[in-house]
């Protein structure tokens, strides 16, 4: 599906953690793609954040971020 938020995560990243935490909380429906399970997904991660390998990288159709920032 074209509208899932996608969201690439390592499990040693609490970042990714809360960013997961918050989407389920909001009762919002999502992809987890976790990096240490799908090593060759870090190719696409960086070529969303411009050659940077972190997490989490949060994908909504056109709008990716980069991190998370939290509520408001």
């Amino acid at each position: 599906m074209d509208d899932m938020i996608l969201i690439y995560t390592h499990p040693d990243c609490t970042y990714a953690d809360a960013a997961k935490d918050e989407l389920q909380r909001a009762d919002v429906p999502f992809k987890e793609i976790d990096l240490s399970i799908n090593p060759e997904a870090w190719e696409e991660v960086e070529r969303l954040t411009g050659g940077e390998r972190t997490t989490p990288v949060t994908v909504e159709g056109q709008l990716v971020t980069v991190g998370f920032h939290g509520v408001g």
